[in-house]
């Protein structure tokens, strides 16, 4: 498997995760590294997910952005690093999917 570093944009650390009130889950998302994607380009997006310790990791297909933290936009991103997302689980068990895991995309 291709550590998160390798072919990806950007680099994000999930803050918070929970269960979305109709499917799926709500991630909050912390910027680290790379390059700061459009909020057009994250919007239907494909993510790896990773634990901390490398040994679980799924897919996750980004289907909208959570509104508690704030309207999402490109400025609010650049300059907070802060994203809101929710996704639905592509590949893996998302279930898992806690703070300190590292989200990397988007994956082709």
């Amino acid at each position: 498997m291709a550590t998160a570093e390798e072919n990806h944009k950007a680099i994000f650390r999930v803050l918070d995760s929970m269960d979305a009130p109709h499917g799926g889950k709500l991630l909050k998302l912390r910027f680290e590294s790379g390059d700061t994607p459009a909020t057009r380009e994250i919007k239907g997006a494909t993510l790896l997910l990773a634990s901390p310790d490398g040994e679980a990791s799924c897919t996750v297909r980004v289907e909208a952005f959570a509104l508690f933290g704030g309207r999402p936009s490109d400025d609010r991103l650049r300059r907070t690093g802060r994203v809101d997302i929710h996704v639905s689980e592509v590949e893996g068990n998302a279930d898992n999917i806690g703070p300190k895991w590292s989200a990397s995309g988007p994956i082709p």
